[in-house]
């Protein structure tokens, strides 16, 4: 990612800006999502803003304007193409996830839009599909444009206060001092995590012989 940001860095700030915000944009509207995401472009911007090779709220309205019109153009798709979206074939080898994800539009309705901005395989396909699911426009464009705030900020706003954190770590602790923390957090979350898993298991197990206790069963009336 280093070098990325390295080789952006070179770019004068308004190319970056509509090389970001190309991405963002082709995202959905192309499926390129399946080959680069554009989460990783979006984070490698903030992460430009906290060096202060582009200005931060240029880089916000970019990101939200080409992920809303991005998604727009994913949705005519889809409206266009119906139920063949399967048999394009940028889709086809993923019609199993694409089942799944008509199911989760099925069910979620328009909280999906929302919801499948943090899903690269779903921000990539979701709005093709509401498309040919005969959504509204109106009905997807208004969860479209919170996906896109919502979406768009918070991943912007990711990169760019992890580029300064990591800039300030780096300068005080050195590369293999960064390295070694990031082990340890990384360590520390699947510890709690197993921790959580086990003490669940071990309720679920008290919570069955409890049942099972002849304690808990109700008195045998006679009579």
């Amino acid at each position: 990612m280093s070098a990325l940001v390295a080789h952006l860095l070179a770019v004068p700030g308004p190319w970056a800006l509509l090389v970001i915000g190309l991405l963002v944009f082709a995202e959905a509207a192309l499926f390129v999502g399946f080959v680069l995401p554009g989460e990783t472009a979006v984070l490698l911007g903030g992460v430009l803003a906290a060096q202060g090779h582009v200005p931060l709220w240029p880089l916000l309205a970019v990101v939200v304007v080409a992920g809303v019109v991005g998604d727009s153009v994913g949705f005519e798709i889809g409206r266009r193409v119906g139920p063949r979206l399967t048999e394009l074939r940028p889709l086809r080898r993923h019609r199993r996830s694409l089942d799944q994800a008509r199911d989760y539009l099925r069910r979620r309705g328009g909280r999906a839009v929302v919801l499948g901005r943090f899903t690269a395989l779903l921000r990539a396909t979701m709005p093709a599909l509401a498309g040919a699911s005969n959504m509204s426009y109106r009905r997807f464009l208004a969860f479209n444009v919170l996906g896109g705030v919502l979406w768009g900020t918070a991943v912007t706003l990711l990169g760019y206060f992890a580029g300064s954190s990591l800039a300030v770590v780096a300068q005080s602790l050195g590369r293999g001092s960064v390295a070694l923390l990031a082990v340890l957090v990384v360590a520390g979350a699947l510890a709690w995590h197993r921790g959580r898993r086990r003490a669940r298991r071990a309720a679920d197990a008290a919570a069955v012989d409890a049942s099972r206790s002849p304690a808990a069963r109700p008195p045998v009336r006679t009579g």
